[in-house]
């Protein structure tokens, strides 16, 4: 069994914290419930109940218990309200690589949020971790989520063809990847 992982506390730019998530975190989780989006591609639960919300916590918390990953909960700093999550995910560690995945909730959105998380978490698995490969996937009309990615010095190495079941389909999606020795981009990444 891998080892229990510490899920720090970081600072990710001027305005935004990335922590552990807690139970405080609950009104994120409503939140998240109730996008389009976030249900089909996470473990959020929809339909949102208080119960199930707890048990997405814990499930984050598990992750961390059980060397699988570095779940953070993204928080504003200014009035300490979460806005978002990203994960760093370890199952494929022994080979080099690992996967990071993150999401906003909509008032979240188009602010920078997303990149100065992505940033934070890459810098941080590439030079702290030591992880050589740090990757993500996109869906191909997620621009923004492209962007974000490209802005944090993610290169694009092709499509992958019904790679992954999102709602009631496979899809198709985007590998990204931020090598170790590739060029830091503007902007702390």
């Amino acid at each position: 069994m891998a080892q229990p992982l510490i899920v720090p506390s970081m600072t990710a730019g001027p305005d935004f914290v990335l922590r552990p998530w807690e139970m405080s975190d609950l009104p994120l989780v409503r939140e998240a419930a109730a996008d389009d989006y976030i249900p089909l591609i996470t473990t959020i639960p929809s339909p949102y109940s208080d119960e199930a919300a707890e048990a997405f916590v814990r499930r984050q918390w598990e992750r961390a218990e059980t060397g699988a990953g570095y779940p953070f909960a993204i928080v504003r700093t200014r009035d300490r309200r979460p806005v978002g999550s990203i994960g760093l995910w370890l199952r494929d560690a022994a080979e080099g690589r690992a996967t990071v995945g993150y999401w906003m909730t909509g008032p979240a959105r188009r602010q920078e949020v997303s990149g100065a998380a992505l940033r934070t978490v890459t810098t941080w698995a590439l030079h702290e971790l030591g992880i050589p490969r740090v990757q993500l996937l996109v869906e191909p009309w997620n621009t923004a989520s492209a962007r974000t990615a490209e802005s944090a010095g993610y290169v694009s190495e092709g499509l992958l063809r019904g790679w992954q079941r999102i709602g009631d389909r496979r899809r198709d999606m985007v590998m990204y990847a931020r090598l170790d020795e590739d060029r830091p981009v503007a902007g702390g990444g």
